[in-house]
């Protein structure tokens, strides 16, 4: 174990990059995440730890996830109170960090099931977003997620808000969803773009269910219209009263509701 007491050590400041970068994230292949449960939990489910991160007082407040962390990290640091605030991502910070390994997984022949159940996300911006659909797309049991263009889904903000659903579940990264969408077709999955236009099936009658790609588009703009035109069905969630639309992870979570509800 190596004690580091400086913020400007070349490693704390190659950990701050990754925590406040999506490019670094892209170029080195890793990721940093924070708190003794997200870096046991990833521990647990497979993901590679390159290198660990604790204070004093995290060894002392948390000295069962500590010690298991320890056997699983390629490298180990002791940091100070001051680098853990410089690292966290949080008001308060428990003090635990661990540089991790990329599960760059992508849309292939291998990747999707013939009758998954998938989301498709274009642009979604905002990563507590992100994390909470990934969160409800475990917890509904879907097939997994694909993820093209927006926030990237290794920043703390989204690996917080799922609560390790991002690292558990199938994510598909997409650069181009058209060819995602359409390897998706190739599989015999039927493809759905979710939409307030008037003219669009409501969620309940549109056949959601084994077999079926829904997508949700970006906060503001929505599903792009090249998007749409690529699917075979354009699906709305009928809303009363006076709210033109709705939340992008809430109506995620409705959308997969009624794709799993029929199993």
């Amino acid at each position: 174990m190596e004690e580091i007491t400086s913020r400007s050590n070349a490693r704390v400041k190659a950990a701050a990059q990754l925590c406040s970068s999506a490019a670094a994230r892209r170029r080195e292949g890793l990721f940093v995440l924070e708190g003794a449960r997200l870096c046991t939990d990833a521990a647990k489910t497979g993901v590679s730890i390159r290198q660990l991160f604790f204070t004093r007082e995290a060894l002392v407040r948390y000295p069962e996830e500590t010690a298991f962390l320890q056997g699983k990290a390629g490298a180990i640091f002791l940091i100070t109170e001051e680098i853990s605030r410089r690292l966290g991502d949080t008001q308060s910070p428990q003090g635990i960090f661990c540089i991790c390994e990329a599960l760059d997984k992508r849309p292939g022949d291998g990747t999707i099931e013939k009758n998954g159940s998938y989301i498709a996300l274009e642009n979604i911006q905002d990563p507590a977003n992100l994390g909470a659909i990934a969160r409800t797309a475990e917890a509904l049991g879907l097939s997994g997620l694909l993820v093209s263009g927006g926030c990237d889904i290794y920043s703390p903000k989204a690996q917080r808000a799922a609560m390790g659903s991002l690292l558990r579940l199938p994510v598909l990264r997409a650069d181009s969803l058209r060819e995602a969408l359409l390897l998706c077709r190739a599989q015999g999955l039927r493809l759905l773009a979710s939409t307030p236009r008037a003219e669009a099936v409501p969620a309940q009658q549109a056949g959601l269910g084994p077999g079926t790609v829904c997508v949700v588009g970006n906060e503001g703009a929505g599903v792009t219209q090249e998007t749409m035109a690529l699917c075979d069905t354009l699906v709305t969630i009928p809303m009363l009263g006076r709210a033109e639309s709705l939340n992008a992870s809430a109506a995620a979570a409705i959308l997969m509701w009624e794709m799993m509800r029929g199993r």
